[in-house]
């Protein structure tokens, strides 16, 4: 719009009796991708695919990221990567240095190939210290997605 037209428009809104509200400011979130436990040092992506149980071991169902700092929230990412649509049994939780933990995440996700999704942010819990972030993703009683390639990360945020 030209600088005419606008003041125009501006003094038309007015002479209506309307007001204009200033645009509110936003501040940008800073967000980090939080490592994972146990990964190589070279990526904050985990790659894996759904195994089952086995009596002999544990399942690799569950993944950790570090979380070295306070944040004021937590993200959770998810894609799947199989060549099929599966539904993923999905868990998040916030682990706390008490040992405590909190699930922010409890649902059966059907994606499209090559798609995903993002859960959060949730926030810090006030009197609590987040040392890790859980994915959970597969279950003994849902082995529908077993053998389907993911892959996940976390971020904190402030």
């Amino acid at each position: 719009m030209r600088p005419s037209l606008l003041n125009a428009a501006i003094a038309g809104v007015f002479a209506s009796g309307a007001t204009l509200a200033a645009p509110a400011l936003v501040q940008a979130q800073t967000c980090q991708f939080l490592a994972p436990v146990g990964g190589n040092g070279t990526t904050n992506i985990v790659l894996k695919t759904v195994g089952s149980g086995n009596p002999f071991g544990r399942p690799n169902w569950n993944t950790d990221f570090f979380v070295t700092q306070p944040y004021a929230s937590y993200k959770f990412f998810f894609t799947a990567d199989s060549s099929v649509s599966a539904t993923y049994p999905i868990q998040g939780y916030l682990k706390f240095t008490d040992g405590s933990s909190l699930q922010v995440i409890n649902e059966s996700f059907a994606p499209q190939i090559g798609t995903g999704r993002m859960w959060g942010p949730f926030p810090a819990i006030p009197g609590k210290t987040v040392s890790q972030l859980n994915f959970k993703i597969g279950a003994s009683a849902d082995q529908a997605a077993t053998g389907f390639t993911y892959r996940i990360s976390t971020m904190g945020c402030n």
